[in-house]
């Protein structure tokens, strides 16, 4: 019987800016089991005026952690049971909600899709309120939250050592993918014994593309459930909402992406459809959705997208 867990951010229980195959697990659970991740998000510059609103454990980590390359504050990694390299790891998002009840976003000169434009950097706090669910911008706009984590991925193949938190890859990592909220379903490559799963990057809600560098970053917490699968070998992270399959691209240049996520798609569409290569090419031509990701994180994104339905007869 599934076993939940429940996984504390702390500084044993943590890893600031990286990913490495060699951390040891903070937690051992069996494939379908759950967990539920209480993650926190941060740098101390981003933290506002009243450090009574930060929670405890941020200010913990930030006393007695150490960072790595990276901004991001992941919890974990992960242990599941039974995966080993070449299987899959299925993430079931079940749940995610607000842990705090404020946000920021940032400027950073010489970052971002508009380096050239914006010289000067600025950090907004913005109010979050729960009930309401919504960001409350200091221009006027009540903006409707969706929040999602940025950061998914198990530990990346051990000849690429330990690699900064803010570039995606095979292993997944800072994806800022928007599509990825409660009710989708994550499939990630196992790269090591035991996938190493961490999560972390809280979004209160994201534009496609991340345009200025960040979205509106909070504190989140998160259910998944992990399930290895010994019947599906990837070599990409791809996805599965309620209404459409998803695959993937990241790379420096965006039409690489580009070029990637259709790839990707048309070997899904072999194993779901029966389809020839040239066939769903075709039909990618005809009804495939590209999405820009993000364009900010070293490696940009694009995600493509297939309605089920349009295989379901």
């Amino acid at each position: 019987m599934a076993t939940q867990h429940q996984l504390y951010s702390s500084p044993e229980t943590t890893h600031w800016g990286f990913f490495d195959g060699s951390l040891r697990p903070v937690l051992r659970v069996d494939s379908g089991d759950r967990v539920i991740f209480h993650c926190v998000s941060g740098e101390p510059d981003d933290m506002p005026e009243d450090s009574s609103r930060v929670l405890p454990e941020l200010r913990d980590i930030h006393l007695r952690s150490e960072q790595g390359s990276g901004p991001h504050i992941l919890t974990g990694p992960v242990w599941v049971d039974s995966a080993e390299k070449g299987d899959t790891l299925q993430v079931r998002i079940l749940e995610v909600s607000l842990r705090q009840d404020w946000g920021w976003n940032l400027i950073m000169p010489g970052k971002g899709t508009l380096p050239e434009d914006f010289t000067r950097g600025r950090r907004l706090i913005v109010p979050l309120d729960q009930k309401a669910m919504v960001g409350r911008l200091p221009w006027g706009i009540d903006l409707p939250l969706k929040p999602f984590f940025g950061v998914m991925g198990v530990a990346p193949p051990a000849n690429l050592g330990r690699v900064p938190s803010f570039a995606p890859g095979v292993h997944g990592g800072n994806m800022d993918n928007r599509e990825l909220v409660a009710g989708t379903t994550l499939f990630l490559p196992v790269w090591n014994d035991g996938a190493l799963f961490s999560v972390g990057d809280g979004h209160a809600v994201q534009g496609e593309g991340e345009v200025c560098l960040t979205a509106i970053e909070t504190a989140l917490s998160g259910t998944f459930e992990l399930t290895v699968r010994k019947d599906l070998s990837i070599g990409f992270p791809r996805a599965e909402t309620a209404t459409h399959y998803m695959t993937m691209g990241m790379a420096p240049d965006l039409d690489d992406a580009a070029k990637q996520a259709v790839r990707e798609m048309i070997s899904l569409l072999g194993s779901l459809a029966g389809l020839s290569r040239e066939d769903a090419y075709s039909f990618c031509s005809l009804a495939l959705e590209l999405r820009v990701t993000q364009l900010v994180d070293g490696n940009k994104g694009i995600h493509a997208m297939i309605a089920k339905q349009l295989l379901s007869g």
